[in-house]
Order: C-alpha cells, then sequence, then structure tokens
C-alpha cells in the first residue's frame, strides 16, 4: 500500500487547497546574496568533537556556513524576500533525492529545512521501543527503513547540517486517519511523540549497531527548534507543547496566505500557503502533495501523458507565488516537499527549476534560507515595523512605496 492509500482519503479538487493533506518519504537569510557558495560550502576546520550520550550525537561548535548575524531593518528599507524550501521525512531511501536537493542548495547559496522523522533512524527489529500515542506499540504509516538506507539518511543529514541546513522534526509513525490519528492527540500525547522522536535520533548507534559510523555533528536538544505535523493535522494541541519545549516556530498549519507571519502561544506560525495556480481559478498549498492532489487526485502515479503540462503547473505555482510576494509585500513564501517520485519525478524537477528562477542573480535581496534562519531575522526586528508588515495583505504593495511606509 503505498503513501497515499495509507492516508485518509479526502474529497480532491479546488477544496483540497484547505485540507492540508500531505505525503511523506516512503522505505523502498541572512545578508549574503543567493549564489554565495555555489562552488559548495565553505570550507570548516575541523571541529572539537564532544561525544554525546551513547555518541550518536556530538557537540561540535556553532554550525558551519551560516549566514551573518541578522540586523534590524533600518527606516524605510524594503525587506529581503525570504524563500524556505522544506522536506517532511528526510528519508534517503536509495533514489538519490537527498544528494540531489543538497547539491541544488550549494548550487544556488541555500539553506534549507530538513523535517526528519524520527523512526527513519530505528531499525524495524527494534520497532517495539516505539509506543506511538493512540496506536498499537510497533505501528507506524509510513514503514521503517532497511539498515542501508539509514545508512544513508544518517550520511545524509551529517552532510546537510554540516552544509549550513537546519534539522527539524516530522515526528514518527504519520498517523493522518482513524481515532488514532495526530488530529486528535492531546498535548501530552504530542509530548511522547516528541520525546520519542528525539530519542531515536540521539541513541541511533545503540539501536542500529552502527557503532563505526561518525556521529550526527549537533546536540538535538539545541537543534530541534520546531516541526511540521503528518498531513498539516493537529496544530492545536500541539502548540501548547511546543511552547512548553521552547520550540521557536511550527510549520503545521494549512491554508495559510502569502502574508507576514505572526506568533501563536509565544511560537512563530509559519504556514503553508496558497499560492497561484496557473490554469485553476482557484489557488494551492505551496506543497508537491498538495499540488499532485489535483491534478491526479488519489493516485501518484497519474497518466504520463499528463506529466509535462502538470510539471509546468507546479513550476508555475511556485514561481507566481514567489513574484507575486517579490514585487508587493515581500510577505516569506514556504514550499513544502517530499523525497518522492510521484508522477514521474516532476514535482522534484519543479522544486529545482523554481529554486534556480528565484536565485537567478539578478535579484540580490532574495534569500533562499531555512525557517531557523528566519526566525533570527524575524526576532531581532522591531515589533512596529513586523506590525506594519503584517497589515499588508496578499499581493498588496506598501502605500508610498516602501521608504515612505517604513519610515
Amino acid at each position: 500500500m503505498d503513501g497515499v492509500s495509507r492516508r485518509k482519503l479526502l474529497t480532491w479538487g479546488a477544496a483540497a487547497t484547505a485540507l492540508g493533506v500531505a505525503g511523506c518519504t516512503r522505505p523502498s537569510e541572512g545578508d549574503a546574496p543567493p549564489g554565495k557558495g555555489a562552488s559548495g560550502p565553505e570550507p570548516s576546520p575541523s571541529p572539537t568533537v564532544t561525544p554525546i550520550g551513547d555518541g550518536s550525537t556530538a557537540d561540535t561548535g556553532p554550525q558551519p556556513n551560516q549566514p551573518p548575524a541578522p540586523r534590524p531593518l533600518e527606516p524605510g528599507e524594503r525587506p529581503p524576500q525570504f524563500v524556505v524550501f522544506s522536506w517532511d521525512g528526510a528519508g534517503e531511501v536509495g533514489n538519490g533525492l537527498f544528494p540531489r536537493f543538497r547539491k541544488v542548495a550549494r548550487d544556488h547559496g541555500a539553506a534549507m529545512t530538513f523535517f526528519l522523522s524520527g523512526l527513519y533512524l530505528l531499525p524495524e527489529s527494534k520497532r517495539n521501543l516505539y509506543d506511538p500515542p493512540g496506536n498499537p506499540r510497533g505501528a507506524s504509516d509510513i514503514g521503517y527503513l532497511d539498515d542501508d538506507n539509514i545508512r544513508r539518511t544518517l550520511e545524509n543529514l551529517r552532510a546537510a547540517w554540516l552544509e549550513g541546513h537546519e534539522i527539524g522534526t516530522h515526528f514518527n509513525g504519520h498517523f493522518c486517519g482513524g481515532s488514532g490519528s495526530v488530529e486528535h492527540w492531546t498535548p501530552r500525547q504530542w509530548r511522547s511523540e516528541i520525546e520519542q522522536s528525539a530519542a531515536f535520533v540521539k541513541e541511533w548507534r545503540t539501536n542500529t549497531g552502527f557503532t563505526e559510523l561518525e556521529p550526527l555533528p549537533f546536540d538535538y536538544d539545541e537543534e530541534l527548534i520546531g516541526g511540521r505535523t503528518p498531513c498539516l493535522l493537529g496544530q492545536e494541541n500541539l502548540l501548547p507543547t511546543a511552547a512548553e519545549l521552547g520550540w521557536r516556530y511550527d510549520a503545521s498549519s494549512p491554508g495559510g496566505l502569502q502574508v507576514w507571519p505572526a506568533k501563536r502561544q509565544g511560537v512563530w506560525d509559519l504556514p503553508l500557503q496558497s499560492v497561484p495556480f496557473p490554469g485553476r481559478s482557484f489557488e494551492v498549498l505551496a506543497m508537491d502533495y498538495n499540488i499532485l492532489a489535483n491534478q491526479s487526485k488519489n493516485s501518484t502515479q497519474g497518466p504520463v501523458a499528463h506529466h509535462a503540462a502538470w510539471r509546468e503547473e507546479a513550476v508555475g505555482a511556485f514561481t507566481q507565488g514567489f513574484e507575486r510576494a517579490y514585487e508587493t509585500n515581500r510577505a516569506p513564501l514556504f514550499i513544502g516537499n517530499h523525497f518522492e517520485e510521484w508522477n514521474g519525478g516532476i514535482y522534484m524537477d519543479a522544486v529545482e527549476e523554481a529554486v534556480k528562477h528565484m536565485a537567478d542573480g539578478s535579484r540580490r535581496d532574495v534569500r533562499l534560507v531555512s525557517f531557523r534562519q528566519l526566525c533570527d531575522w524575524l526576532d531581532v526586528q522591531d515589533e512596529a515595523v513586523l506590525t506594519k508588515l503584517r497589515a499588508l495583505g496578499v499581493g498588496r504593495e506598501p502605500t508610498g512605496g516602501w521608504k515612505s511606509y517604513l519610515s
């Protein structure tokens, strides 16, 4: 059963833009302009490695390849155009998509956020270590990776963090339907899920026996500051737990608009947004799976004859959403994806084309950043400035221009 049929079926079409359906990988800012590091990340000196716990993770000092420290906007200064590309699941299953998009990011000076599913570091033979809220012990709607793919995932996570990317969480079992759905979880159940997910990351060496592999080069208790829930469900009850844990953001809300974000319960609410959908009378959430849901409905492998046109629709959705924000209110754009080859891999091609379009060098005020880097920028801005930015609706330019509006 594939990643779609395992999910609660939804009514497709225009309504899917607000439903927040999402897939998942299955087993089998700064002031630096885009283009920085196009030949690869800057080399870093050999870090001092301090193992944590069983040595699955380690403190290696400040994360390399980060942009300059953010600063508040000057009076009348136009804000940068931020874009966050994020990946749900973040497992490498041998299809080469994780390293592919690490290279895309290197080539275009981008940082991204990888939302790791903790189960992707837990062998299936140890599945009973997972006690999912509201579901049988060891259950998972996305399955488990085999040993080779766990190794590949660890290799890519390690390299991604050293290259400057963020490692967030996509939690564990991806339960989207039935009584055990994350939609119904309590704050206490979310706490359990998060603690278990973090434990699988911090104890992969013990659980896998891969003692010859290098540790992940970060303290996950410090690294983990946000996530995205399965199928964009359950945010209301997650937020109290996220705030209690000191998370800085949550990216789970569906149906957001292209406007400047605000905090909820002290946590930045960074939702997937509706963007123009070429040739349609409605907008679509800026996520590969939601575009698919409006093209091939409940199939991840629609007719090949439609693939080329669907690919162009996906490219257009991402780039038109970008252009609308860039030319008007400059609201950050959030794009969600999965390492999947749905409909012949057209959505992966669309994401790569979108990155190239946004980082083509003609616009030096574009910042392709991680969610962490965006939060860093937001946190140093004057609240009065952010309030004025939030007052700009979708596609609305500032009255009198930026110099007057933010003076």
